[in-house]
């Protein structure tokens, strides 16, 4: 368990663990992946929970590639979105797929999971559970068809049914549906894909941009160690992109993003401005803390 226990990843993890008899180890600080390495290495694990900065950070370790993971049955990430090319870096290095599900606290901590027999990186965060329905809609609250991008919204018995003392017709549909904020799609199997939170979306001249689509193309520059994309204010076209990457090599300069960029994404979601920094701001569960590097970015 390398989560603080009072969020509702670690929270589960603890409880579910506790309840099928496993042995926990706590981690107290994840962020000194020094001491987590040795913590590791002690003994074998079988199930390894946490958030993608985690397993960015240890694929960046020199030592990670010492560790034995041949005991190891499970990698599953929760709490922020995991990123292809650590997905794949990970599967590289260890030889098990990156599992991701989606919950948050009025859910219960879960809501959807991929099955944990899955042998790669899906790129979505799997399938209801049992007993939970989701629902795709648009800011009408109509409900979209298969592959149509829209809020998700969830209800089932894991889901909370009212916000205390606060005037819920805003965050639930009529018929009952938790609004979640965040913006995904549903394929023909059922699986979810979640784009991005619906408050961190930037409108390019009336046109959608997910932030994390263009972290995804930035991080496979082999020169970067982590990156952030948020919306600022533009004159001209409403919003325009801004980048916020952490080097992994000094040599990386601000044209080699663009023309990364320029090669695969359409010139809207393209960055207007990078800017290098030491390290981005994390909250204590590792979840990169986009709201303050855009307070940031407007404000300079």
């Amino acid at each position: 368990i390398a989560l603080p226990l009072y969020h509702i990843y670690a929270f589960i993890c603890s409880i579910v663990g506790l309840t099928v008899g496993q042995h926990l180890t706590l981690v107290t600080n994840p962020r000194d992946i020094d001491s987590f390495i040795k913590i590791l290495a002690k003994r074998p694990f079988h199930l390894l929970p946490g958030v993608n900065t985690l397993f960015q950070a240890f694929v960046n370790h020199p030592d990670f590639r010492k560790l034995d993971f041949s005991e190891c049955k499970l990698t599953v990430v929760g709490g922020m979105a995991a990123t292809p090319e650590t997905a794949k870096r990970w599967l590289e290095i260890t030889g098990l797929p990156i599992l991701e599900g989606w919950g948050m606290s009025e859910t219960l901590g879960v809501g959807t999971a991929n099955p944990f027999d899955g042998i790669e990186y899906t790129g979505n965060v799997g399938l209801p559970l049992p007993g939970v329905d989701i629902s795709i809609r648009n800011d009408e609250d109509e409900v979209l068809g298969l592959n149509e991008v829209g809020e998700m919204c969830i209800k089932g018995d894991n889901v909370i049914t009212t916000y205390h003392n606060i005037d819920n017709a805003k965050f639930f549909t009529a018929d009952g549906f938790l609004k979640t904020g965040d913006i995904a799609s549903m394929n023909e199997q059922g699986s979810i894909k979640i784009y991005d939170r619906k408050k961190d979306m930037i409108i390019v001249s009336g046109f959608n941009v997910y932030p994390n689509e263009v972290e995804n193309v930035i991080e496979t520059h082999l020169k970067v160690a982590e990156c952030s994309v948020v919306g600022i204010a533009d004159k001209s076209q409403g919003q325009s992109v801004k980048a916020y990457i952490v080097k992994a090599d000094e040599s990386l300069i601000a044209e080699d993003i663009k023309m990364l960029c320029k090669e695969n994404l359409a010139g809207y979601k393209c960055p207007r401005h990078i800017e290098f920094i030491d390290e981005l701001p994390k909250s204590t569960v590792g979840k990169i803390l986009r709201h303050e590097l855009r307070k940031a970015a407007n404000k300079a």
